[in-house]
């Protein structure tokens, strides 16, 4: 019977560094950027704050990879070379901490920011009321080697990898989506020829970067058009095509049921065949009990999101076993001596109505 591992045991993947421990920092959005998608200080500061928590792997949050596809006022870039100084910054800084890092590559498609690129979005289908078009198969092309460009960009910028982001409803789940994605181009219809844009671009990426590289992708079980066992079905086309280290499964609630019965939406993907490939999983996950809940349901690694706003050094601590988050909502001061700046404060105010003080 294989033992299960502990949250603090360093984890090996086939390409790039090994991590020291089981604790992946979640891709938050911050909006802390500078307009032009240049590295803030305060997104610096965020940043390595969790780095030197301790965090195994630290993650930036959704980078778009292209203007088009950016999402939000504030969101960090990596489509043009002016971007690189900062993301240089970055990934020097986080290395000299021990931690892993990682890019993730994001574009945002029909859920696209108009007002911030200058529109209109685009899209595998025309949606007039998202002011968006439908990407014609040469743009389809375009849209994959700007993420691979964006890959090689990060790699020059001297990250330990990227992570693909596939999940949430954004560009590649739309081309997943069964309810709206009819192409006959070969990147819609079933659900092979929907989930060719995602395979291309991690195709795309592997090859295009080296051997030492990271590459991880994030993926989303269900909703915005997918259905459980599609999204079964892929993350398994996934682990079997050898082109990624990891697959970090976003399940927004990692303790989900799926059935009356209460079968468990983390055993729908920790079940799967995955080969030296890894498997992490997201949602909700803030106590060291609830962490080492899911790796013995098979989860290789996992994410923290909230806890690790709330506590960035949430990873040092779990070293007491019955460590859990700080209850919500927590006051500004909190939030800014973990290294929350002023722009990420506002907007976790904004969102969510429990989260500060």
């Amino acid at each position: 019977m294989t033992s299960i591992p502990e949250l603090h045991d360093g984890l090996d993947l086939a390409h790039g560094p090994a991590w020291s421990n089981r604790f992946a920092l979640a891709p938050l959005t911050n909006t802390q950027s500078n307009p032009d998608g240049t590295l803030s200080d305060d997104e610096y500061h965020w940043l390595m704050a969790r780095a030197e928590g301790g965090f195994g792997l630290t993650m930036t949050c959704a980078t778009y990879v292209a203007p088009a596809g950016q999402a939000w006022a504030g969101q960090l870039g990596i489509s043009d070379d002016r971007h690189l100084p900062g993301l240089t910054r970055l990934a020097e800084g986080i290395r000299a901490t021990g931690s892993v890092s990682s890019v993730q590559l994001h574009h945002a498609g029909r859920r696209a920011n108009p007002d911030v690129h200058g529109g209109p979005n685009v899209a595998p289908w025309d949606d007039p009321e998202k002011n968006t078009r439908a990407l014609t198969t040469a743009e389809v092309e375009r849209a994959i080697e700007e993420f691979v460009v964006a890959a090689r960009r990060a790699e020059r910028a001297g990250f330990d990898g990227v992570e693909v982001h596939g999940a949430h409803g954004y560009l590649l789940t739309q081309f997943l989506d069964g309810r709206h994605n009819d192409r006959t181009d070969g990147y819609g219809g079933c659900l092979e020829d929907r989930s060719r844009a995602l395979l291309d671009v991690l195709r795309g990426v592997r090859e295009g970067t080296g051997d030492d590289f990271q590459v991880g992708v994030r993926l989303t079980p269900r909703g915005n058009g997918v259905v459980l066992d599609e999204g079964v079905a892929v993350a398994q086309w996934v682990l079997d095509s050898g082109l990624v280290d990891y697959v970090d499964m976003s399940l927004w609630d990692a303790f989900a049921t799926v059935d009356e019965g209460g079968s468990l939406l983390i055993d729908r993907f920790t079940r799967l065949p995955r080969g030296a490939t890894r498997l992490g999983v997201a949602g909700r996950i803030r106590t060291v009990e609830q962490a080492r809940w899911c790796m013995e349901h098979g989860a290789d690694f996992v994410d923290l999101g909230r806890a690790a706003i709330v506590h960035h050094d949430f990873p040092r601590r779990a070293a007491d076993a019955d460590f859990a988050m700080a209850d919500l909502p927590v006051t500004r001061d909190h939030l800014r001596a973990e290294r929350v700046g002023e722009d990420f404060i506002d907007y976790l105010d904004a969102g969510w109505s429990d989260f500060v003080a």
